[in-house]
């Protein structure tokens, strides 16, 4: 398998998955410092992965690019000039195979049309009213503050558009480095699905699904009156489209293929049967409530229950089809199981599980990747993922979670040991626990506060660690 990814960032997601996952791995990203970060990461690693600094541009040049089976950009193509975004489509036609598939993600439209003149605004007001010498967060603060002093002022286009407002507020509260490329970004240009679909048909890619579980399930998105128009039409643009006005739809993250066949029903069954998943969370932890274009939506316990308990025993994975056999799942309606499947993946619940082989390939490169970041966490809290060679992506685990087991694998043996371990490291910084807004004072409130934490970890989070393979 090869994989390729356009503008990876800080390389952070696409080393996850070249360690957790076999195959070879491919990625640009123009800024050189995050070029960097990425080679040194698959440099720990040891995964089969090239990571460049080529423009999109230039990346056609390269005459040692393989072929690939899949090809990534995240966050990328609603943010480039129109000519970044024609070299990417010319990749895709030279580079992705028949029967390959591309994921992308971009701001859509009509999503984003109210908030449009927005963006707009605050990006001229950065522009022209402020400096170079100010940095570019600081001119973030003075152009939201500008753009909250005219709604004060009853601007026409704030009254109109009382949603505006809100945004307004919500962006304030944002992370300015996330703004910075959403709001601020020199180009940027949220589309219509229509307009994506119709440019990457040049490169003969046919639009497949979401690549959002959930979305794929009117009941979870749709009122039973928008379901029957959207049921009236044909699969297709048109189709899509109206959907994303259904649900006014802002991002969209889709799958498409390239010479796409469609599968018999029993190729169907078969692959799905020998589909293994992975329960990401502790069972305890889970709430059966989902949050959904509709808004929250409760889960039906009689028939989500048995599938957590169906994935919580007998090992860390199981297949559809063993899952399929045990008494109360067989006595579900026809296809509740998979559809139960897709939206427990879609909430970051359960995930697809590699191969007992492609588990063992991973495993090495996981376990001195992870062992990199943990040790990494010792002094930033930046990194909050970790690589787990049974769902061959990452799995969330916070900072204290890392410095615990961090500890551990320095032979801290209890709770008690890790928190001390990690208040040496925190004391040493000048650093100390935030609780609730307020930074615990002295070593003895400290321990015990992250003592409790251990204790927690311990319990609960740890023994689902171990099971993805992500702790020993």
């Amino acid at each position: 398998m090869r994989y390729l990814e356009l503008g990876y960032g800080q390389g952070l997601s696409a080393n996850i998955h070249a360690a957790a996952c076999p195959g070879e791995f491919w990625g640009t990203d123009f800024n050189p410092t995050h070029a960097s970060n990425a080679q040194s990461l698959a440099t720990v690693s040891g995964a089969n992965a090239h990571f460049g600094d080529d423009s999109f541009v230039d990346l056609l040049d390269r005459k040692d690019l393989p072929d690939f089976d899949q090809i990534a950009l995240h966050g990328v193509w609603s943010w480039l000039s129109d000519s970044n975004r024609a070299a990417i489509v010319e990749i895709l036609r030279r580079r992705l195979k028949v029967g390959g598939v591309c994921y992308i993600s971009y701001n859509t439209l009509p999503g984003w049309a109210m908030a449009m003149p927005l963006r707009h605004l605050m990006t001229l007001h950065a522009e022209t009213a402020g400096s170079e010498a100010q940095g570019v967060f600081a001119r973030i603060n003075a152009s939201i503050a500008f753009g909250q002093t005219l709604a004060e002022a009853h601007a026409r286009y704030f009254v109109d558009n009382p949603g505006a407002k809100g945004r307004l507020g919500s962006i304030s509260g944002e992370n300015r480095n996330y703004l910075a490329h959403e709001y601020f970004n020199r180009d940027w240009k949220p589309m219509y699905f229509s307009e994506v679909h119709d440019v990457l048909a040049e490169a003969k890619l046919g639009f497949a699904c979401s690549a959002s579980p959930i979305e794929q399930m009117d009941g979870f998105s749709l009122t039973p009156a928008q379901a029957k128009i959207l049921g009236d039409l044909h699969f297709g643009a048109l189709r899509e489209s109206v959907r994303d006005y259904m649900v006014n739809q802002q991002f969209r993250k889709d799958l498409y293929t390239r010479g796409a066949r469609r599968l018999s029903r029993l190729e169907q069954v078969e692959r799905m049967d020998a589909q293994r998943m992975a329960l990401l969370v502790n069972p305890d932890d889970i709430v059966l409530e989902i949050q959904t274009a509709l808004g929250p939506m409760s889960l039906q316990r009689n028939v989500y229950e048995p599938v957590l308990e169906a994935l919580s025993s007998n090992g860390s994975v199981r297949t559809i089809g063993e899952m399929g056999q045990d008494k109360a799942i067989a006595a579900l309606p026809p296809g509740a199981l998979v559809e139960v499947l897709a939206v427990l993946v879609g909430a970051g619940i359960a995930h697809p599980a590699q191969t007992e082989a492609d588990i063992a390939t991973a495993v090495p490169r996981t376990d001195a990747l992870n062992a990199h970041l943990i040790e990494r966490s010792r002094i930033s809290a930046n990194v909050t993922w970790l690589a787990s060679p049974v769902i061959g992506g990452g799995v969330p685990v916070g900072q204290f979670e890392q410095m615990f087991l961090g500890a551990r694998s320095r032979n801290a043996r209890t709770p008690g040991d890790w928190a001390a371990a990690v208040w040496q490291d925190l004391e040493k910084q000048n650093k100390a626990v935030v609780r609730n807004g307020v930074v615990l004072e002295g070593a003895d409130a400290n321990i015990k506060d992250l003592t409790a934490q251990a204790k927690a970890f311990s319990e609960s989070r740890l023994p689902q660690l171990k099971r993805l393979g992500v702790a020993a």
